[in-house]
């Protein structure tokens, strides 16, 4: 019998949760942040080093995996578990958000989106009928509804243009999807910074009925005091017994905030693009690696951490092979931030557990605010 999908709270702190997500391809502890692997890869890593930094569940990006290698060519190899060689579980977003940034080369209607490759220039069409094939050709875990996303600060008219238009295509994604068991189905707040809108899209999600409900439009330009507004009250608005999972954030404070807001699983591309760019998130801050200061410095990235760059680099040595363009420095430096993410993250569920969530976000805070001089 095929194992389904689920999500069980284990322990609450106000109104930050601790729980796991079951799937078939294993628990997804919780709050959780997924590494992006956009073409079926995350930058600079072999899956082996993705997991060893604490990583349960990998992103997939359904607009460049469409494009190449292809979604038809991928479910003849196997799926995207196969292809890319990660057996736990995959989420895979709908394409939307990238369809939606290509400006100039869509074109919008009620029934998708007509567009062009950015790679070749090719035309394309995404719907929500579309996205859930090409979802289900490459074999994600959990996947999400196709819906339009507007960059703010946007007209609220437009706003809520867009959420009932998403809503209308949240309902056709799920028709589409069918009956996939073992499988998950995420619907998609919208409703940009207006708590009306939010709550209609809500209500709208929670009629149609969802694996799991993910909140979207947010970290797309209204800043973190906007977005910490949204999160007051959208997660709240969303089911209790189900995952909620903010969409494309974010920082390391981003995280801490939409954690004790309610929100359970995060993604964000900062931790590889960053390490790639010589930028290492620490608990201290952020350290450039490419700065001269470092060309001398014997010590490691971060006294505290466990990671191989931090164990078995200096920054000195860091600094040489970032100045000289080696691919070792995307690998060290991605390794380290990816580790740092997944270990604020076990912090944060260890916090939860221990119901002092209030003072690990208070230690956070402090040491980021006096920063160490001497190690940054």
């Amino acid at each position: 019998m095929t194992k389904m999908f689920g999500y069980k709270v284990a322990a609450t702190d106000g109104m930050a949760r601790r729980g796991v997500v079951k799937t078939t391809r294993g628990d997804i502890q919780t709050p959780a942040f997924m590494p992006v692997g956009t073409a079926a890869t995350v930058k600079g890593m072999l899956p082996e080093s993705v997991a060893a930094t604490g990583a349960d569940i990998l992103l997939g990006n359904t607009y460049h995996l469409m494009l190449r290698p292809g979604a038809e060519r991928m479910a003849r190899l196997g799926g995207l578990h196969k292809f890319m060689n990660w057996q736990g579980p995959i989420l895979t977003d709908s394409g939307g958000f990238q369809v939606m940034s290509l400006s100039g080369l869509r074109k919008l209607t009620e029934e998708g989106v007509k567009f062009k490759s950015h790679v070749d220039g090719s035309e394309h069409y995404l719907s929500p009928e579309t996205s859930m094939e090409i979802q289900a050709l490459l074999g994600s875990d959990i996947v999400m509804c196709f819906d339009e996303c507007p960059a703010l600060p946007a007209d609220e008219a437009r706003v809520a243009e867009s959420m009932r238009m998403s809503m209308r295509w949240a309902a056709r994604s799920k028709e589409a999807f069918g009956n996939r068991p073992g499988h998950a189905l995420f619907g998609i707040q919208q409703g940009g910074v207006t708590e009306g809108l939010r709550f209609e899209s809500a209500e709208a999600l929670k009629g149609i009925g969802f694996d799991g409900y993910a909140i979207g439009g947010l970290a797309v330009g209204e800043g973190q005091e906007a977005m910490f507004g949204v999160l007051d009250y959208a997660p709240q608005m969303l089911p209790e017994d189900k995952p909620r999972y903010l969409m494309g954030v974010g920082k390391p404070d981003d995280i801490v905030g939409a954690v004790q807001r309610g929100v359970d699983m995060f993604d964000c591309v900062l931790p590889s693009r960053s390490g790639r760019n010589g930028q290492a998130l620490t608990r201290m801050g952020a350290v450039n690696i490419k700065n001269a200061r470092h060309r001398d410095d014997p010590r490691p990235l971060d006294l505290e951490c466990t990671c191989p760059a931090c164990t078995g680099y200096s920054r000195a040595y860091l600094h040489h092979v970032f100045k000289a363009n080696e691919i070792i420095s995307s690998m060290l430096m991605t390794w380290h931030n990816l580790h740092y993410y997944q270990e604020l993250m076990a912090g944060l569920r260890g916090a939860i557990e221990q119901g002092n969530l209030s003072a690990f976000v208070a230690s956070f805070h402090a040491r980021r605010e006096k920063g160490d001089l001497e190690a940054l």
